[in-house]
């Protein structure tokens, strides 16, 4: 059985076309691959917080989380976000089970080593994927919400990219970052391009020169670390346009490929 983790974030979600959808379960139902959902919710979590005047800062791409902000974040991920998900999937012929990285101790955490700057926000420690394996068992497609949770009970909030990757680590996945670009595009002579391929050293420089910044750091980032990690591969693509998600997983050059250094030709 093969695994594809697929990380969808919330400025995606808000807008990803019914075609995605079909296009998951078509691959569902075709038992190739199996696929596990990763959601963020980020434009939803701060249009809440706003209205309830709480303030949100971020650092590097991570919401800053006291209590008061944790609630929001769970309510709005394991809430609204999740079940719409699954809602989506269903509409389209699929079977899906939303769960919270709560339930089950699925995703089993600890606090980031800047937890004095990013209060709540934690690290995975461990996946529980005997959670995964009894809703795929019950021929659905898991749809999980990024909060984590430890021994004594305390939650966290585990950026989606980071808690796509550990459990792809976790399954021996593939992952794949949906996106509304077609990849990680580069500006040359005022034209942008995409890259077919690019490595933990490119990426680190892009990093430092700003090409790359907010939110799609952590995303590279957890991409890198999956790699490290024995996940087979990692793939950033548009969920806009029809089938990318079908051409991906038949091997069809689409997207940005992130790759170690020592794969890249």
């Amino acid at each position: 059985m093969k695994y594809l983790v697929i990380k969808c974030g919330g400025s995606v979600l808000d807008n990803l076309p019914r075609s995605f959808y079909e296009d998951l379960v078509k691959m569902h139902k075709s038992s190739k691959w199996t696929p596990i959902i990763v959601h963020g919710g980020g434009p939803l979590i701060t249009s809440l917080l706003k209205s309830l005047n709480v303030e949100t800062k971020f650092v590097n791409g991570l919401r800053v989380t006291d209590h008061q902000v944790l609630d929001v974040v769970e309510m709005v991920l394991s809430g609204s976000v999740n079940k719409q998900v699954v809602r989506n999937i269903i509409e389209v012929g699929g079977n899906a089970i939303g769960v919270s990285g709560v339930d089950g101790s699925l995703l089993q955490a600890m606090p980031t080593q800047n937890a004095k700057t990013l209060g709540f926000v934690g690290e995975v420690t461990g996946v529980n994927h005997k959670v995964l394996e009894g809703i795929i068992a019950h021929g659905s497609i898991p749809v999980v919400s990024p909060i984590g949770i430890d021994s004594s009970g305390q939650r966290y909030n585990i950026n989606g990219d980071i808690a796509a990757s550990a459990i792809a680590k976790a399954l021996g996945a593939n992952l794949c970052f949906i996106s509304d670009i077609p990849g990680i595009l580069v500006e040359k002579d005022g034209i942008k391009t995409k890259l077919d391929k690019v490595s933990k050293e490119i990426i680190e420089e892009m990093i430092k020169d700003q090409i790359i910044n907010g939110g799609m750091i952590p995303k590279v980032r957890a991409a890198i670390d999956g790699l490290v990690h024995n996940i087979p591969e990692v793939g950033i693509i548009n969920g806009f346009e029809k089938n990318s998600l079908i051409d991906y997983t038949n091997g069809k050059k689409i997207g940005t490929k992130i790759v170690l250094e020592e794969e890249i030709a």
